[in-house]
């Protein structure tokens, strides 16, 4: 979570997850300039990972990542004032690993992200702002 996030911090945070979880074969995203830009489509044509642009205009495309953009929204940036950078920062990654450590889910069968991964699974990216006291955009990462 930052106030900006472009193409090759992405790249970044891409590279420690494939580190962690290997790389899927599809990326499925929004067409912000996050990921339509030259920093991703060359990562992906070097790490042979095909990236899957919905249509601009169609978040259905993209329903695993609007799904939980909705929860995040609902649950943690809807019902937080975010004073500053730092504080909101703490809050999101609070609710963030409480959704990805604790909380059990339906299409993992009850269990969490982190126990219920499979390393096959494709990724879907989108990108989520507030303008909660801080104007911010996060990547958000959905296993499919």
């Amino acid at each position: 979570m930052d106030t900006s996030l472009g193409g090759h911090r992405v790249v970044g945070v891409l590279e420690r997850l494939a580190d962690i979880r290997g790389l899927p074969e599809v990326i499925t995203m929004d067409n912000g300039p996050e990921f339509a830009g030259r920093a991703m489509d060359e990562w992906a044509y070097r790490r042979g990972v095909k990236l899957n642009f919905i249509r601009p205009g169609k978040p259905i495309e993209n329903a695993l990542a609007e799904s939980f953009i909705g929860r995040l929204r609902d649950e943690c940036l809807n019902t937080n004032w975010f004073m500053n950078l730092k504080l909101a920062r703490d809050i999101i990654e609070d609710w963030r690993r409480d959704y990805n450590e604790v909380r059990p889910h339906s299409s993992l069968k009850g269990s969490t992200p982190k126990t219920g991964y499979t390393s096959n699974s494709d990724w879907t990216l989108d990108s989520v702002a507030t303008n909660s006291g801080v104007r911010s955009s996060m990547v958000v990462m959905a296993i499919s």
